[in-house]
């Protein structure tokens, strides 16, 4: 009787671990949000998306607004194109600018918006044309690196 109490208590902690497991996965995947389905899509062209994800969130003033819907690549422009859908509730004139940022250090990427002043407002397939690209750090690092060996061969 004693060896089938401690199979049920190991039992229920690998249950509860693994509930415990589920939960995290959901919320670092961000499945766990509320869905903006209802909400409006516009898009956006940035020369480089850095590490920016399907799912990523959409923010205002700190604020998710809405999501990323779907990252794909311009053959006209050359550049990256970027779906967001926006909930409904969120209103932005169309002269608003929307960056590429990233929360933390060496945290996730996210699409920032910063609404404008023009009395229009963006609506359901309209394109953002003020956009920021992701820093890629091994591209500051390298400029950083390329101007210091510039100016000490200067010196010589």
């Amino acid at each position: 009787m004693e060896r089938t109490t401690i199979d049920l208590w190991v039992g229920i902690f690998v249950t509860a671990g693994l509930i415990g497991l589920l939960v995290l996965a959901l919320k670092v995947g961000n499945a766990s949000s509320v869905s903006v389905s209802d909400g409006y899509a516009i898009t956006a062209q940035f020369d480089n998306i850095g590490g920016l994800k399907v799912r990523a969130p959409v923010k205002s003033a700190g604020v998710v607004v809405g999501r990323v819907e779907g990252i794909g690549f311009d053959n006209q422009s050359l550049r990256a194109k970027v779906t967001m859908r926006i909930d409904k509730r969120y209103e932005f004139p169309k002269d608003s600018s929307v960056s590429i940022l990233t929360s933390g250090l060496l945290g996730d990427q996210f699409i920032g918006i910063d609404g404008g002043s023009d009395a229009e407002l963006l609506g359901d397939g309209d394109r953002v044309r003020l956009t920021q690209s992701a820093i890629v750090l091994e591209k500051v690092i390298g400029q950083f690196l390329y101007g210091k060996a510039a100016e000490g061969g200067a010196r010589n």
